[in-house]
């Protein structure tokens, strides 16, 4: 059975969400979220029945200390250097990236079989695409995240090892004392509009968004296309007026978080704008 709640969160915006109790995928990741649980850190609300990590193969791309691209397929740009993301990414191939529907999920990978291994799993982000081997889960990880899975002091060792087995299993994205973001595609113009949503808590991915204009009717939502990475857009009729609203429905729990006025009236591409969701 799944259970339905309300949250309310301010009086720009709502959320709406239900606990995902399991999930099966056979060609890729767990679809079931393991919530990080701790004094103020399970934001996802999400619910699962396995904690169990599955085999997956992992590699590191970039510096050695860095966060492996200037900002990657998902369309992050140089946020993933920045917190919440802090190098903590990882490039995934198909079985993760899932063209661009796969962006700003979160994993836990920890690796065992590498005398340098720490055995400690770490949280990596998904922002990017790697051509890698199709017939397992891969982790193209960031130098730093990569460097994390070693012990203290080990990390150039694991490093050296290059491809080599991991573990991993899905988690609730969680970033403690950071708000939604939407940032404007440089493209976008009166006619048309497009945006990045970005640290967004719990699934992370996302399966629709809809977008809503001053001068429609309230109840009036009109959706939008997945463009490419995480880049979603709308062609804009003739008068569309901002601010504009956004909702967006997560990929496993279908929660609905809705962004009331999150862009405002005199807009500007490539402009980054935070919502009172938190």
């Amino acid at each position: 059975m799944d259970c339905w709640s309300v949250i309310p969160i301010g009086p720009k915006g709502y959320e709406f969400g239900f606990n995902v109790l399991s999930s099966d995928s056979k060609n890729g990741p767990p679809d079931a979220l393991i919530p990080l649980i701790g004094g103020k850190q399970n934001h996802s609300r999400v619910d699962t029945t396995s904690p169990i990590f599955s085999p997956a193969v992992a590699t590191w791309y970039g510096d050695p200390n860095g966060a492996g691209s200037d900002g990657g397929a998902c369309g992050y740009r140089l946020d993933v250097e920045k917190p919440p993301f802090s190098a903590m990414i990882s490039a995934g191939n198909a079985n993760l990236f899932k063209s661009g529907m796969g962006c700003g999920s979160c994993y836990q990978v920890k690796c065992t079989q590498n005398p340098a291994c720490s055995g400690k799993p770490v949280t990596v982000t998904i922002t990017d695409e790697c051509n890698c081997d199709s017939g397992n889960v891969h982790f193209d990880l960031s130098g730093k995240a990569f460097g994390a899975l070693a012990k203290p002091g080990q990390a150039e060792t694991l490093r050296a090892a290059g491809t080599f087995p991991v573990h991993y299993r899905r988690v609730a994205c969680n970033y403690p004392g950071t708000a939604l973001a939407f940032e404007v595609d440089s493209g976008s113009n009166p006619y048309y509009f497009a945006c990045v949503a970005k640290y967004v808590k719990g699934d992370g991915e996302l399966t629709s968004v809809e977008l809503q204009t001053a001068n429609w009717k309230e109840e009036e939502w009109r959706p939008m296309q997945h463009s490419w990475g995480a880049t979603w857009k709308i062609d804009l009729a003739s008068g569309a007026k901002a601010p504009f609203s956004i909702r967006l429905v997560t990929r496993l729990s279908k929660k609905v978080i809705v962004a009331k006025d999150v862009i405002p009236a005199h807009w500007l591409p490539g402009k980054s704008y935070k919502s009172l969701l938190n």
